[in-house]
């Protein structure tokens, strides 16, 4: 199981960091739908995506360090059902489905990480 939890672990954390990086850098799609369509402003990026960056390092370290990976877990679940909950509360369904992988594999890396305690 601690195979699993390192792969999703993986998968997750380049995610994450991919998509801070994207905040970072402003690029046209995140700025159209993060700040277009859900209306999020412009000066929360920065803090989102470091939101983000410390998830992701979280759970790297917290493959190591059981209670720092849930922690971080939690974390990134809580930030992903948010983005969902973003899309969906201005009524854009079709943009929620962007957070949901990351969202799942949050839930995952929780899980494993719970599990392998």
């Amino acid at each position: 199981m601690f195979i699993a939890l390192v792969i999703v672990t993986a998968l997750l954390s380049a995610m994450a960091v991919a998509s801070a990086v994207m905040k970072l850098r402003k690029a046209e799609q995140v700025i159209s739908t993060i700040h277009g369509t859900v209306g999020v402003p412009m000066r929360w990026l920065p803090a989102l995506a470091a939101l983000e960056i410390a998830g992701a390092l979280g759970i790297l370290l917290g493959l190591a360090v059981e209670p720092l990976g849930i922690a971080a877990a939690t974390g990134l679940v809580l930030y992903f059902l948010g983005a969902v909950i973003g899309h969906l509360r201005v009524g854009d369904s079709k943009g929620a489905g962007q957070p949901v992988l990351p969202l799942l594999l949050s839930v995952a890396v929780l899980v494993l990480r719970i599990a392998t305690t």
